[in-house]
């Protein structure tokens, strides 16, 4: 591809994605739906003007990790021990439950490998914490029962989701299931676990002592990404995925995550929120990059949407993952509205199950046809759920809402 070519296409990328981003928020509905819709408008599926090229992809690649270096910044484990046993509860039958349902239906009713039916389990387990965050916000509810029980457990579901991600990752490289791999990955995720803090204590006491002498802006991103750059690196070198490091790095240098992961900034909250208020520009530039990846991958053209396969895969498995986000919401003590509201906070799969899907496609894992499904379901759970969720509590709590309260205050959000 010409250079002044791909200046073209990475232009239409960023305002197209950024453009339907706001019109999705308007509309309230999640911006990663109007940056995934980006992809397939410009994409094969529709005007075919992009194609995902290696060097698109490459961007997508940071861009994802530096999302998971988000999800991992702004982790509070903090809530999941303040909610204790219920959020516990709600993670355990909010993460086991669509897994093993999901492979069950996948292997037995639809005659998929084991391999492939173990990545849509994996991609049904995940919970988008950014949107349950958002719409829990505008409700203002995220310091009621419920909200406190949710965040509690959508936190933990994004640590197992993580690592069920790193060892589904191993899977594909390795092209079968291996308990020597899975050790090999938990080993090397329990290694991360106690080299992060010592990493993250280095980095942010050179950060502080060299940004008060530099005569120069932009220190602090600068070696923020240096950082998530080399976890990146040093996850793909002992054979996990790299955006296990993004995460990785961001838990480190999280101000609210749990002693001792946020040893290195616990005593200065000001400069931990310096990072996060820099990095956040960097972050916006570059995932939505990796969502209008996935609408550009998604050739819709090359489905048959008249086969029944396509219709019944997509029902079977939406109904199947929201019923299963409901098993952990049933189990504990609380009245049934909280009940129901919890569940349907826990349904939207969002960025994170798109992350699932990418690499089941990328892998090989999925051919077109299950991977257009499994976008289908996590569309639908993404785009359906905040409504189903708003409408509840204003029929039955009596609450009203402003759909633009979180994006006028906080800006465009990638979760």
């Amino acid at each position: 591809m010409d250079t002044h070519t791909f200046f073209v296409h990475l232009l239409l990328i960023l305002i197209v994605s950024r453009l339907l981003a706001e019109l999705a928020v308007r509309l309230q509905a999640p911006a990663v739906l109007g940056e995934l819709t980006a992809g397939v408008i410009l994409g094969p599926s529709l005007l075919g003007w992009i194609e995902p090229t290696t060097t698109i992809q490459l961007l997508a690649e940071i861009g994802i990790i530096l999302l998971l270096f988000k999800v991992g910044i702004e982790t509070d484990i903090r809530r999941l021990i303040h909610a204790g046993r219920q959020s516990l509860i709600v993670a355990m039958g909010g993460f086991f439950m669509p897994l093993v349902s999901g492979f069950v239906l996948s292997y037995w009713v639809f005659d998929l490998s084991g391999l492939v039916s173990l990545f849509i389990g994996g991609t049904l387990t995940a919970t988008s914490i950014g949107i349950t965050i958002r719409v829990l916000s505008d409700l203002n509810r995220q310091h009621e029962k419920e909200g406190e029980i949710v965040l509690g457990a959508a936190v933990l579901d994004d640590v197992m989701g993580v690592i069920l991600l790193a060892i589904l990752y191993e899977f594909s490289v390795s092209g079968g299931v291996s308990v020597i791999n899975v050790s090999k990955v938990l080993t090397f995720i329990m290694l991360f676990f106690i080299l992060a803090p010592i990493a993250a204590k280095l980095i942010s006491v050179l950060i502080r002592r060299f940004d008060d002498y530099s005569e120069t802006p932009g220190l602090i991103p600068i070696m923020i990404i240096s950082l998530v750059l080399f976890f990146a690196w040093l996850a793909h070198v002992v054979g996990a995925p790299e955006l296990l490091g993004g995460f990785a790095a961001g838990l480190a240098l999280s101000r609210r995550f749990f002693l001792p992961f946020g040893v290195a900034l616990h005593n200065d909250r000001k400069f931990a929120g310096r990072i996060e208020v820099q990095m956040n520009p960097i972050v916006y530039i570059f995932s939505p990059i990796f969502f209008v990846t996935v609408g550009l991958s998604l050739s819709l053209r090359e489905i048959d949407w008249t086969s029944p396969f396509i219709w019944s895969f997509a029902l079977s498995f939406f109904f199947v993952s929201v019923a299963a986000k409901f098993t952990g919401a049933l189990l504990i003590q609380a009245s049934t509205k909280q009940k129901i509201a919890i569940g349907l906070a826990m349904v939207p799969r969002g960025e994170v199950g798109l992350i699932f899907a990418e690499l089941g496609r990328s892998t090989g894992i999925f051919n077109v046809e299950v991977y257009a499904g499994m976008v289908i379901v996590i569309t639908l759970t993404t785009l359906l759920s905040p409504f189903a969720l708003k409408w509840f509590y204003s029929h039955h709590v009596g609450l009203t809402t402003n759909p633009r309260k979180h994006y006028i205050q906080n800006g465009p959000t990638v979760r």
